[in-house]
């Protein structure tokens, strides 16, 4: 039998994975200079929805977790805020790329995260994940998303969003 937690967990899985598929097409989109308003209305909701229900799973204490996903609300807030009410209008084209780009970095280590924590052949590779094969796999996760974040930033020139 499924318990509440094992359907919970799964609702919040799936929720992360669109936020990360969508997230990547939206940085796409960033790359070549178009807005996709479509994804990325899906990337901030479910990005939003991950952080949020990432606060309803048992926790005991204040835990790295609990930080990770106050900081990304507080990323996402900022990502929101620039495209929305600034309309990406001057400096706030590049707020919105950089905490855009920060914010599915954030789901994207999660997932790595889980993935050493639930797939067998990493987690026996990195148990505490305090060994090398973690650690690099989060280096050069990190370093790709700073690549992206800078190339994101330079090639969206796009017009600003019109107010709604």
């Amino acid at each position: 039998m499924t318990s509440g937690l094992e359907i919970f967990t799964l609702v919040h899985v799936v929720i992360s994975l669109v936020g990360i598929f969508s997230g990547f097409v939206v940085v796409f989109g960033l790359l070549t200079g178009k807005r996709l308003d479509g994804w990325t209305a899906v990337f901030l909701a479910t990005t939003v929805a991950t952080s949020v229900t990432g606060f309803f799973f048992p926790f005991h204490g204040f835990t790295p977790a609990i930080g990770l996903g106050i900081i990304s609300l507080v990323v996402l807030a900022l990502a929101i805020y620039a495209r929305h009410a600034r309309h990406l209008a001057g400096a706030w084209r590049k707020i919105y790329v950089i905490s855009a780009v920060v914010a599915l970095y954030f789901n994207v280590f999660v997932a790595v995260v889980q993935a050493f924590q639930k797939v067998p052949t990493l987690h026996a590779m990195a148990p505490t994940q305090t060994e090398p094969p973690f650690k690099f796999t989060q280096l050069v996760v990190l370093a790709l998303f700073v690549v992206l974040a800078i190339a994101a930033a330079i090639r969206f020139r796009n017009e600003p969003v019109p107010a709604t």
